[in-house]
């Protein structure tokens, strides 16, 4: 197996077209990788052995025919629990949903294996997406390959844990305020939150759907960027998916970007920031201004808005989309004598302490009295949020920061207090606000856990942040794995 942890993409395709191993060697020796170690991390909730194998034969015998490949082809990947996927398990982390068998696949899915990818499994998160930690997961706790007392981060859990413990090359996450940059930055991984509208969300369990996105995690820049290009594109069958030209992101890499004017936002930098965290990041900066980039202070008045703005949105949308969970349309049920029985002893049962608290949070807010002294207030923040990156994109190219305050933190240290459990995305939900796209790149070690590194851009900028990204991942140099055995 050791000699496939430490190859990229284009090394393991390299290998396959030279015969020097097959599709299936891969797979077998990813598989194996799961069953020696997730019994430790439980980064999975359902391994589809047969499956996988299946899908590695056909890609052998493509390669055998000459047949055309995929992008991805033989390449072993792992999907998040909220993206369906045909036949195969989907619960979204919650019990309301255990043995639902969707009867289709997502858009970013269905894109996968047409990719000619190897699908390992689903992986475990937050039930229904929602948590910045891993921990409220209806079924198990996730643990960090870097540590295994500590969270991975949260929603996408499961997925940065299978990358960062090499249980897959790469894997699909979502991200609705910072689900899968946080987990990149916990596990020292790439992850991607593209533009709103870029990817498409048909298939995502939706929690809030004015904020979600689909991206990639990955070990490297450009196999964050090769996946990202697999699954980016116009889907009609997604009312907010936006026809925008993709460009040629693998393509993009290998050019140095233009001399850019990047701008460090002091609200990045505010009292709550770990020191040795703020250290590293800057270190990082210096290393990029080192690449004839100019660095200017700029300020994003309104983001310290972001959380609390974030809080009152998404749970309004939480409690709209979460209603169909109730035991006749979606999800299992408790018979009862009367219907309002019914749905509390179902719901009660079924739901975990964290969805019913968004359910009645946004329940709460969108109530006759509250509207207007909530959500309205919190709908107005938003365009403020906005309005200060459209602003700040007058000035500068792209705009840095730490991705997160801290390391990843010790498992059960936030979990009593939701307040704090929040903050943990205060540097990653503005950018979900304004719908605009961002990526945690590892910037460095504090006290052996990874550091991430954030840049967001203007709407369709993914190309120039991947640009950046690889700009900077060359000069940053290689940087110590996970070392979980």
């Amino acid at each position: 197996m050791s000699q496939f942890i430490d190859l990229s993409i284009s090394q393991l395709q390299a290998g396959l077209k030279k015969s020097e191993w097959s599709a299936v060697d891969i797979t077998q020796a990813y598989l194996d990788r799961i069953a020696k170690l997730d019994s430790k991390l439980k980064a999975y909730l359902q391994v589809t052995t047969t499956l996988a194998l299946d899908q590695a034969k056909v890609v052998d015998r493509k390669i055998a025919q000459g047949k055309k490949l995929g992008s991805l082809y033989g390449i072993p990947v792992a999907i998040k629990d909220v993206l369906m996927t045909k036949d195969i398990f989907t619960t979204a982390a919650s019990k309301i949903l255990k043995n639902y068998l969707p009867p289709y696949n997502a858009t970013a899915v269905e894109r996968l294996l047409a990719a000619d990818a190897i699908i390992l499994g689903k992986t475990n998160c937050d039930e229904f997406a929602m948590g910045a930690s891993g921990e409220n997961s209806s079924y198990q706790i996730t643990h960090n390959p870097w540590d295994a007392k500590r969270v991975p981060g949260g929603s996408s859990s499961g997925s940065a844990a299978a990358v960062a413990a090499a249980e897959c090359r790469v894997s699909l996450g979502s991200d609705t305020a910072g689900s899968i940059r946080q987990p990149a930055s916990f596990c020292g991984l790439v992850g991607v939150k593209p533009t709103y509208g870029r990817v498409s969300r048909y298939g995502l369990i939706a929690m809030a759907s004015s904020f979600d996105t689909v991206g990639p995690l990955a070990p490297t820049v450009k196999e964050a960027a090769q996946v990202l290009q697999v699954i980016a594109g116009y889907d009609s069958c997604d009312a907010t998916s936006q026809d925008q030209k993709v460009p040629d992101y693998v393509k993009l890499l290998e050019q140095s970007p233009k001399k850019l004017r990047l701008g460090v936002a002091r609200e990045f930098f505010s009292p709550g920031l770990d020191n040795k965290v703020a250290t590293i990041v800057k270190q990082a900066l210096a290393v990029i201004q080192k690449l004839g980039h100019q660095v200017i202070e700029v300020s994003l008045p309104n983001i310290s808005l972001g959380v609390a703005t974030y809080y009152i949105i998404t749970p309004a949308e939480v409690s709209a989309n979460l209603a169909r969970y109730d035991g006749i349309r979606y999800g299992q049920a408790v018979p009862s004598q009367n219907l309002y029985e019914f749905y509390t002893k179902t719901r009660g049962q079924f739901l975990g302490s964290e969805v019913k608290r968004r359910i009645i949070l946004g329940t709460y807010v969108l109530s006759a009295g509250y509207y207007d002294a909530y959500y309205r207030k919190a709908v107005l923040a938003r365009e403020a949020i906005k309005h200060d990156f459209k602003k700040v994109f007058e000035q500068v190219d792209v705009v840095l920061g730490p991705t997160t305050p801290t390391v990843a933190f010790a498992l059960g240290e936030k979990t009593t207090d939701p307040l704090a459990m929040y903050l943990a995305d205060i540097n990653t939900v503005p950018a979900n606000i304004a719908g605009i796209p961002a990526i945690s790149i590892p910037c460095g070690l504090s006290n052996g856990l990874p550091v991430g590194l954030q840049l967001i851009g203007p709407a369709w900028s993914e190309g120039l942040l991947l640009q950046l990204s690889a700009a900077y991942e060359t000069a940053r140099g290689p940087l110590p794995l996970a070392t979980v055995n």
